[in-house]
């Protein structure tokens, strides 16, 4: 306990300030270990309350860490974590298998696209809401797993049993073109891999010859810095500077692109979301820094602090705000809270603003009650499992789209004309996403997908415009 407090206040309070709080403290717990009405083991006072309670007062994102959460970070940093290796779209009740990865468990078991998992481990999943049909599939990828599947086709169940083997997750999970010339790369984190994910999927966009790139940062809630520093830099001129790091330990330290930089320079757009934090702003506020990139979609999360885990004893670890990042212009990235008591975080401010604000297009009626009965996956299931060799630019044509609206008419789902005049474009492209997803692939999926974002049309729209 005396490292714990030592580490906040030794800095500023003398040595017999600091004794007498100790011994004020150690009065207290006396007293409630010999009088309080039940027992209370050690543990549980000060892993469950002073520690996290002196803590709490300073931030809401320092935090004393118990051994099993101790143990989980050190697991999560590794970005390596167990499970079967399929895609799976997950709706109330329903999870269908959209995709398996080469060499994993699910792809030895057998298992394919347009698979429904109708039962894990004797649970059936028709009978679970979806928060819970969440924690069941994140539980059974801890271990052995017996799975009833519906196959189409085929009239009876299958029963497959899958042991979950360690998986890399990357960090990068899509890279490919929007259209010729045109680059998407879908960062998900940053994490040690980052850079050489990175570079893997330039090198297979043959970046030396895009005429533009999209990064997709949106939902990326960051992780590393030294990755989100080598993505950045890999745009910026050498000794330009990347970000400001502020705390009330020496000074100000920047941190530039490397000397030896070869930077790419093509037009570029990135696009982010209230779900985009830390490393994510730091790449995006360097780049809008320094006019490298458009930034488009929504206001960021606004989490720029810095903080560093000190490993205590008994397997324990305090996560700890040490400093501030600001971007290249001096802007904090840091949102202003209430709780936040320094000068450090500037007030009112925070986060990384887009130059091109754009919202993503909400529900109508007739879209809600499609996505949320299924209809698109249902309808692709039964369409793929009829056509085994579709060709590889299918196109949804207006007699398939009739089919799909006879499907929909059999479920009771029968939107007037005007509705449906309205929502066809978006129809299509849907359809096309799913058939695509079990057809051949969910990155060809999200080829598809990126025809009706409006973010990512926006950011296309944007580096192919003639340059000044």
């Amino acid at each position: 306990m005396r490292m714990v407090l030592g580490l906040l206040l030794a800095a500023t309070v003398s040595e017999e300030e600091l004794a007498k709080l100790l011994k004020q403290f150690t009065q207290a717990y006396v007293a409630v270990e010999q009088n309080y009405a039940d027992p209370v083991p050690p543990e549980r006072l000060f892993y469950g309350g002073a520690i996290p309670g002196l803590l709490h007062s300073l931030d809401p994102f320092s935090a004393f860490l118990d051994p099993d959460q101790f143990r989980s970070l050190r697991d999560m940093q590794s970005s390596v974590q167990k499970g079967f290796g399929s895609v799976v779209s997950i709706a109330p009740g329903r999870v269908v298998v959209l995709q398996t990865l080469p060499g994993t468990p699910s792809a030895r078991a057998g298992l394919g696209a347009g698979d429904e998992i109708v039962d894990i481990n004797g649970y059936r999943l028709d009978r679970l809401e979806l928060e819970h049909l969440v924690e069941l599939l994140r539980e059974s990828r801890q271990r052995p797993a017996q799975l009833m599947v519906r196959r189409p086709g085929v009239a009876t169940l299958m029963t497959f049993t899958l042991v979950p083997a360690e998986l890399a997750s990357p960090s990068v999970s899509r890279a490919f073109l929007l259209r010729p010339g045109i680059g998407y790369i879908k960062m998900e984190s940053f994490d040690d891999a980052t850079p050489d994910e990175f570079d893997k999927a330039l090198e297979k966009l043959d970046a030396a010859k895009l005429r533009g790139l999209v990064l997709d940062l949106r939902d990326n809630p960051g992780g590393v810095l030294p990755a989100a520093l080598d993505v950045a830099a890999t745009f910026l001129r050498p000794g330009q500077l990347i970000l400001t790091v502020r705390g009330r330990s020496g000074p100000p330290e920047e941190i530039k692109v490397p000397a030896d930089a070869k930077p790419l320079d093509m037009p570029m757009a990135v696009l982010v979301n209230g779900k985009s934090a830390s490393a994510s702003e730091i790449v995006a506020g360097a780049l809008q820094g320094h006019k490298r990139a458009a930034i488009v979609g929504e206001p960021t999360f606004g989490k720029g602090l810095v903080q560093r885990v000190f490993d205590l004893k008994e397997s324990t670890g305090l996560a700890l705000t040490t400093a501030y990042y600001f971007t290249p212009s001096g802007r904090s990235i840091q949102k202003r809270l209430a709780s936040l008591h320094t000068p450090q975080a500037e007030p009112g401010k925070g986060g990384i603003t887009p130059d091109e604000p754009v919202s993503l297009e909400g529900l109508t009626p007739l879209r809600a009650v499609l996505e949320a009965n299924s209809s698109f996956l249902q309808f692709a299931q039964d369409y793929t499992a009829k056509h085994r060799n579709l060709p590889a630019g299918l196109e949804v044509t207006p007699e398939l789209l009739d089919e799909f609206q006879q499907f929909l008419s059999w479920r009771q789902i029968r939107p007037g004309l005007s509705e449906w005049s309205a929502n066809r474009e978006w129809v299509r492209v849907r359809l096309k996403t799913e058939i695509y997803n079990l057809a051949f692939g969910v990155e060809k999926g999200d080829e598809v997908d990126a025809e009706r974002d409006a973010q990512i049309q926006r950011a296309i729209r944007i580096i192919t415009a003639p340059r000044p």
